[in-house]
Protein backbone atom coordinates (compact mmCIF):
# COMPACT_ATOMS: atom_id res chain seq x y z
CA UNK A 1 0.00 0.00 0.00
CA UNK A 2 1.48 3.58 -1.12
CA UNK A 3 2.22 5.93 2.38
CA UNK A 4 0.10 8.55 2.59
CA UNK A 5 0.07 11.68 1.19
CA UNK A 6 -0.15 14.58 3.74
CA UNK A 7 -2.87 17.08 3.42
CA UNK A 8 -2.20 20.96 3.49
CA UNK A 9 -5.44 23.16 3.64
CA UNK A 10 -5.66 26.08 1.75
CA UNK A 11 -6.52 29.11 3.49
CA UNK A 12 -9.90 30.71 2.33
CA UNK A 13 -8.74 33.76 0.16
CA UNK A 14 -9.63 37.65 1.67
CA UNK A 15 -12.22 39.27 0.00
CA UNK A 16 -11.76 42.95 -0.34
CA UNK A 17 -15.10 44.79 -1.65
CA UNK A 18 -13.30 48.45 -2.84
CA UNK A 19 -15.38 51.95 -2.73
CA UNK A 20 -14.57 54.76 -4.20
CA UNK A 21 -15.74 58.16 -2.23
CA UNK A 22 -19.35 59.98 -3.08
CA UNK A 23 -18.68 62.66 -5.61
CA UNK A 24 -17.75 66.30 -4.90
CA UNK A 25 -18.29 69.80 -6.14
CA UNK A 26 -14.98 69.60 -7.53
CA UNK A 27 -15.71 65.93 -9.11
CA UNK A 28 -18.53 67.92 -11.14
CA UNK A 29 -16.20 71.02 -11.91
CA UNK A 30 -13.40 68.09 -13.14
CA UNK A 31 -10.80 69.64 -10.61
CA UNK A 32 -8.08 67.72 -9.58
CA UNK A 33 -8.60 67.56 -5.85
CA UNK A 34 -5.87 64.78 -4.96
CA UNK A 35 -5.28 65.51 -1.50
CA UNK A 36 -6.95 68.23 -0.85
CA UNK A 37 -9.91 67.71 1.77
CA UNK A 38 -13.02 68.72 -0.16
CA UNK A 39 -16.16 67.13 1.87
CA UNK A 40 -18.97 65.54 -0.59
CA UNK A 41 -21.82 67.54 -2.06
CA UNK A 42 -25.49 66.54 -1.82
CA UNK A 43 -25.21 64.13 -4.43
CA UNK A 44 -22.12 61.89 -3.07
CA UNK A 45 -23.87 62.17 0.36
CA UNK A 46 -27.37 60.22 -1.77
CA UNK A 47 -24.60 58.22 -3.15
CA UNK A 48 -23.41 57.44 0.37
CA UNK A 49 -26.54 56.08 1.48
CA UNK A 50 -27.33 54.18 -1.64
CA UNK A 51 -24.11 52.31 -0.98
CA UNK A 52 -24.78 51.86 2.38
CA UNK A 53 -27.74 49.93 1.49
CA UNK A 54 -26.42 48.01 -1.24
CA UNK A 55 -23.77 46.74 1.07
CA UNK A 56 -25.75 46.07 3.59
CA UNK A 57 -26.39 41.83 4.20
CA UNK A 58 -22.17 41.07 3.10
CA UNK A 59 -20.90 40.68 7.07
CA UNK A 60 -18.00 42.48 6.45
CA UNK A 61 -15.58 41.63 9.29
CA UNK A 62 -14.16 45.65 9.29
CA UNK A 63 -14.16 48.68 7.43
CA UNK A 64 -11.88 51.02 6.60
CA UNK A 65 -11.16 54.60 4.75
CA UNK A 66 -8.61 57.07 3.68
CA UNK A 67 -8.39 60.23 6.10
CA UNK A 68 -9.79 62.88 3.52
CA UNK A 69 -13.51 64.32 4.41
CA UNK A 70 -14.44 62.60 1.05
CA UNK A 71 -14.28 58.95 1.72
CA UNK A 72 -14.85 59.31 5.75
CA UNK A 73 -18.15 60.52 4.66
CA UNK A 74 -18.78 58.00 2.02
CA UNK A 75 -17.81 55.06 4.95
CA UNK A 76 -19.73 56.61 7.49
CA UNK A 77 -23.26 55.33 5.73
CA UNK A 78 -21.84 51.99 5.37
CA UNK A 79 -20.28 51.34 9.05
CA UNK A 80 -23.82 52.81 10.38
CA UNK A 81 -25.54 49.98 8.68
CA UNK A 82 -22.88 47.52 9.25
CA UNK A 83 -22.18 48.63 12.62
CA UNK A 84 -18.68 48.76 12.31
CA UNK A 85 -16.20 51.43 13.50
CA UNK A 86 -14.49 53.51 10.59
CA UNK A 87 -10.90 52.94 10.53
CA UNK A 88 -9.17 55.31 8.89
CA UNK A 89 -6.07 54.59 6.97
CA UNK A 90 -3.91 57.57 5.58
CA UNK A 91 -1.99 54.72 3.33
CA UNK A 92 -5.61 54.47 1.56
CA UNK A 93 -5.67 58.00 0.06
CA UNK A 94 -5.24 59.80 -3.17
CA UNK A 95 -2.59 60.18 -4.94
CA UNK A 96 -0.53 63.58 -4.18
CA UNK A 97 -1.12 65.50 -7.32
CA UNK A 98 1.41 68.40 -6.41
CA UNK A 99 0.82 71.96 -8.00
CA UNK A 100 -1.39 70.62 -9.97
CA UNK A 101 -4.12 70.52 -6.85
CA UNK A 102 -6.90 72.66 -7.43
CA UNK A 103 -6.61 73.55 -10.99
CA UNK A 104 -9.03 71.91 -13.74
CA UNK A 105 -7.88 69.49 -16.37
CA UNK A 106 -7.65 72.20 -18.49
CA UNK A 107 -5.81 75.00 -16.09
CA UNK A 108 -3.30 72.51 -14.99
CA UNK A 109 -1.96 71.92 -19.04
CA UNK A 110 -2.23 75.64 -19.87
CA UNK A 111 0.20 76.45 -17.05
CA UNK A 112 2.34 73.79 -16.87
CA UNK A 113 1.85 72.13 -20.42
CA UNK A 114 5.30 70.21 -20.47
CA UNK A 115 4.72 68.60 -16.78
CA UNK A 116 1.36 68.23 -17.61
CA UNK A 117 2.21 66.11 -20.74
CA UNK A 118 4.32 63.71 -18.06
CA UNK A 119 1.52 63.49 -15.96
CA UNK A 120 -1.08 62.42 -18.69
CA UNK A 121 0.88 60.41 -20.47
CA UNK A 122 1.45 58.12 -17.18
CA UNK A 123 5.50 58.31 -16.77
CA UNK A 124 5.50 56.11 -13.74
CA UNK A 125 8.69 57.88 -12.69
CA UNK A 126 7.25 61.92 -13.08
CA UNK A 127 6.75 63.27 -9.97
CA UNK A 128 4.66 66.60 -10.07
CA UNK A 129 5.99 69.36 -8.03
CA UNK A 130 5.00 68.47 -4.32
CA UNK A 131 3.84 65.50 -5.03
CA UNK A 132 3.91 61.85 -5.58
CA UNK A 133 5.19 59.57 -8.52
CA UNK A 134 2.47 56.79 -10.31
CA UNK A 135 5.40 54.10 -8.53
CA UNK A 136 5.04 55.68 -4.87
CA UNK A 137 1.76 55.29 -5.43
CA UNK A 138 1.86 52.35 -6.07
CA UNK A 139 4.05 51.13 -3.68
CA UNK A 140 2.04 52.76 -0.76
CA UNK A 141 -1.08 51.07 -2.02
CA UNK A 142 0.40 47.61 -2.24
CA UNK A 143 2.06 48.15 1.17
CA UNK A 144 -1.69 49.03 2.93
CA UNK A 145 -3.70 46.41 1.23
CA UNK A 146 -1.12 43.75 2.22
CA UNK A 147 -1.45 44.75 5.62
CA UNK A 148 -4.89 44.78 5.76
CA UNK A 149 -4.92 41.09 3.79
CA UNK A 150 -2.84 40.14 6.68
CA UNK A 151 -5.10 41.15 9.54
CA UNK A 152 -8.23 39.46 8.30
CA UNK A 153 -7.19 36.35 6.24
CA UNK A 154 -9.88 34.87 4.47
CA UNK A 155 -12.43 37.46 5.94
CA UNK A 156 -14.36 40.37 3.67
CA UNK A 157 -13.29 43.63 4.29
CA UNK A 158 -14.30 46.95 3.13
CA UNK A 159 -12.31 49.63 2.06
CA UNK A 160 -13.49 52.98 0.70
CA UNK A 161 -10.97 55.19 -1.21
CA UNK A 162 -10.20 57.21 -4.39
CA UNK A 163 -9.95 57.04 -8.09
CA UNK A 164 -6.14 56.96 -8.13
CA UNK A 165 -6.05 53.79 -5.40
CA UNK A 166 -8.40 51.68 -7.76
CA UNK A 167 -6.95 52.15 -10.76
CA UNK A 168 -3.71 50.78 -8.85
CA UNK A 169 -5.54 47.36 -7.85
CA UNK A 170 -7.08 47.25 -11.11
CA UNK A 171 -3.69 46.99 -12.47
CA UNK A 172 -2.21 44.82 -10.03
CA UNK A 173 -5.57 42.35 -10.71
CA UNK A 174 -5.53 42.42 -14.02
CA UNK A 175 -1.55 42.54 -14.71
CA UNK A 176 -2.14 46.38 -16.86
CA UNK A 177 0.85 48.06 -16.81
CA UNK A 178 1.29 51.75 -14.90
CA UNK A 179 2.03 53.46 -18.05
CA UNK A 180 -1.03 51.56 -20.34
CA UNK A 181 -3.81 53.97 -20.78
CA UNK A 182 -6.72 53.46 -18.84
CA UNK A 183 -9.47 51.57 -20.90
CA UNK A 184 -11.98 50.94 -17.72
CA UNK A 185 -14.46 53.26 -15.96
CA UNK A 186 -13.91 54.44 -12.40
CA UNK A 187 -17.44 55.80 -11.08
CA UNK A 188 -18.23 57.49 -7.46
CA UNK A 189 -19.45 55.19 -5.23
CA UNK A 190 -19.24 52.18 -7.78
CA UNK A 191 -18.74 48.56 -5.88
CA UNK A 192 -15.51 46.91 -6.74
CA UNK A 193 -14.59 43.10 -5.44
CA UNK A 194 -11.16 41.44 -5.64
CA UNK A 195 -10.09 38.55 -3.77
CA UNK A 196 -6.86 37.73 -2.26
CA UNK A 197 -4.92 34.73 -1.46
CA UNK A 198 -1.15 33.70 -1.39
CA UNK A 199 -0.13 37.15 -2.80
CA UNK A 200 -2.29 36.41 -5.74
CA UNK A 201 -5.16 39.31 -6.94
CA UNK A 202 -8.32 38.75 -8.24
CA UNK A 203 -10.65 41.00 -9.98
CA UNK A 204 -13.97 39.23 -9.23
CA UNK A 205 -15.86 42.09 -10.25
CA UNK A 206 -16.11 45.89 -11.17
CA UNK A 207 -17.87 49.07 -11.07
CA UNK A 208 -21.30 47.88 -9.84
CA UNK A 209 -23.28 50.79 -9.79
CA UNK A 210 -26.71 48.98 -10.25
CA UNK A 211 -27.53 50.96 -6.37
CA UNK A 212 -26.99 54.32 -8.30
CA UNK A 213 -29.06 57.25 -10.29
CA UNK A 214 -25.91 58.32 -11.50
CA UNK A 215 -22.07 58.65 -11.23
CA UNK A 216 -19.40 60.07 -12.68
CA UNK A 217 -16.17 58.45 -14.11
CA UNK A 218 -12.90 59.27 -12.22
CA UNK A 219 -11.55 60.83 -15.27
Amino acid sequence: MLPSLPVFALARPTRLCVVRHGETEWNAGKRIQGQIDIPLSAVGHAQARATGNALLDEGFAALYSSDLVRTRQTAEATAHLAHLPVQLLPGLRERHHGLFQGLTFEEATARYPADYARHHARDPRFVPEGGESLLDLAARISSTCDDIVHRHPGAAVVLFTHGGVLDILHRQASGKPLTAPRDFAIPNCAINWFEVANGCWTLLSWAERGHLVKSRDEL
